[in-house]
């Protein structure tokens, strides 16, 4: 049975450190073993814990819900309480909702009531009012609390007990599923919005009238196991939205607007005979950094955060230097299908629960390892090593004070590519002893390079090596 929670209602609202109180993790206890069942998910409690007094030689299974007391909207900060702290191996479940959920209410938030508490929004308050880590005031762009600048709701974050910078956390992704609809209407179904918006990489090139645009496409995921695809069922083109607190949005400028479908034209019947191979994963999954107090959800950094490889999914693993104490884990962004690239902006945006399983890999254990000098998040596959290069892998110590702007002026592929070049280089020369001229021309025949986003601030090229080039070593 959950416990009555008593959190702070300000716990999410600003990156500043809060007092603790007696009350602030009232939290689902019940021990379970390493393999064991996952709690079910209340909405209630603000994260699952186990029992006080660990039995040596066993691990334990956190569950953390996205609620408006569990979630971050739009940021990063090392300042965050953590909702729960955790040991090397223990397993924690966390729920992630998408941003784009109001897109289609009816769908994605209706019923739910965890979204529902994120989602709020009347005249006088907004469930979460903190959305981006601009200003709290509104007074640069008018938008809303936090401006937008940063759009993803993040729920945690996690504290690794012991962890330090210098450190490398790894993240195991043990399982990924949708988040079921709430709306009995649709029950046994899951969905998903896809944005091609004014970031993405085709907007200034469109064809058809009218130029420019913006178009919303409402994805269909079955929950209940019968198929690994999505289906489009409708679209509409993006329309001047008015928000409860009657700021009118004429672009897609500022996260969890909700759509009033009376002032937009639905298309339905599109994409045809068309099924989306679904590839579960998280956009977002990373660490707080170390270089700001509050920064941008949007660029992807040397800790993690905004990466956006479909790859970072089921039976992957992602190891992340740690940047403060704790590590300080957070996860969303979460998507149904994502295609490298990214092009117009978004993915088929989607609720999802994963359940992660945390191992701490301390400093002075790193030496002879390929995790030594670590200093990008890098993801490996039963079958593969992916390494992430960005334009600027450390943008925000880079760029100086307004690195959180610029950031979005002076990235190109070029750069990223050159850097996932430097980093593929190090890595087969520091992990598999080769010589550089050998690196060079392995990359060259056997290293596959793409581009992972062209969208995020900071765009990424990854590269991704095959273990079984070395099955003969």
């Amino acid at each position: 049975m959950y416990e009555s929670s008593q959190s702070t209602e300000r716990h999410h609202e600003s990156p500043e450190p809060h007092e603790d109180g007696n009350g602030r993790r009232d939290f689902l206890k019940g021990a379970l073993l390493a393999g064991g069942a996952v709690a079910s998910a209340g909405v209630g409690a603000v994260a699952a814990q186990a029992q006080p007094g660990r039995v040596p030689g066993t691990l334990n299974h956190y569950y953390v819900p996205a609620t408006d007391k569990t979630v971050h909207w739009g940021y990063f900060s090392k300042l965050l309480k953590p909702l729960v702290e955790v040991s090397s191996g223990d397993f924690v479940t966390i729920e992630v909702l998408t941003h784009h959920a109001n897109d289609d209410a009816e769908r994605m938030v209706k019923g739910d009531p965890g979204a529902e508490s994120v989602f709020y929004w009347d005249r006088q308050r907004k469930g979460v009012d903190r959305r981006g880590a601009g200003p709290m005031q509104p007074t640069l762009f008018g938008r809303g609390a936090g401006e937008g600048l940063g759009v993803h709701i993040c729920t945690g974050p996690v504290a690794v007990k012991g962890a330090m910078p210098g450190d490398i956390l790894e993240v195991r992704i043990v399982d990924v599923t949708p988040r079921p609809c709430a709306n009995s209407q649709y029950k046994g179904k899951s969905f998903g919005s896809n944005a091609a918006a004014w970031w993405g990489f085709h907007y200034k090139e469109l064809l058809t009238d009218p130029k420019p645009r913006e178009v919303i496409t409402i994805y269909e995921v079955d929950t209940a196991g019968e198929r690994n695809w999505a289906k489009a069922l409708y679209n509409f083109q993006w329309t001047p939205q008015t928000d409860p607190y009657g700021v009118v949005h004429k672009t897609i400028d500022y996260p969890g607007v909700p759509v009033d479908h009376r002032t937009v034209k639905e298309n339905h019947g599109i994409l045809k005979n068309v099924r989306i191979p679904i590839r579960p994963h998280f956009g977002v999954l990373g660490l707080a950094p170390s270089e700001a107090d509050i920064v941008d959800s949007i660029p992807p950094h040397w800790v993690g955060g905004n990466i956006d490889d479909w790859r970072i999914g089921k039976g992957a693993t992602m190891y992340y230097p740690v940047a403060v104490p704790g590590a300080l884990l957070s996860a969303g962004d979460s998507h149904a299908a994502q295609g490298d690239s990214e092009l117009c902006g978004t993915a088929i945006e989607c609720s999802l629960t994963g359940t992660f399983q945390l191992m701490l890999r301390k400093k002075d254990t790193l030496p002879g390892t390929a995790l030594a000098g670590l200093e990008y998040p890098l993801l490996e596959t039963q079958d593969e090593w992916v390494l992430h290069g960005f334009s600027y892998p450390k943008y925000l110590a880079e760029l100086g004070a307004n690195a959180q702007s610029d950031i979005y002026a002076k990235s190109s592929v070029d750069l990223a590519l050159k850097d996932a070049f430097r980093k593929m280089r190090h890595f087969l020369m520091t992990t598999k002893g080769l010589t550089e001229d050998e690196a060079i021309s392995l990359m060259s025949v056997a290293v596959d390079f793409g581009v992972t986003q062209v969208v995020d601030g900071n765009w990424g090229v990854h590269a991704i090596i095959k273990k079984a080039l070395f099955a003969g070593a």
